[in-house]
């Protein structure tokens, strides 16, 4: 059987913990800043854990992290 490929563009946007869960980067960062709040920006720059809805998907296109 052949290698199974990795889907590059979400190596580039998850990693793995320790314990095997994904982490992904949170969205609404890149533009438009102005009117958000200096509270809601320092909180999206923390990392966040991928929903376990999500998991199943993301381990199929990531089968070597």
């Amino acid at each position: 059987m052949p290698k199974m490929k990795t889907s590059r563009a979400a190596a580039k946007r998850f990693k793995v913990t320790g314990t095997g869960k994904l982490k992904r980067n949170k969205a609404y960062k890149r533009h438009i800043l102005t009117k958000k709040t200096t509270k809601r920006k320092r909180n999206l720059r923390k990392p966040a854990i991928t929903d376990e809805t999500n998991v199943k998907n993301m381990k199929k296109i990531l089968p070597y992290m």
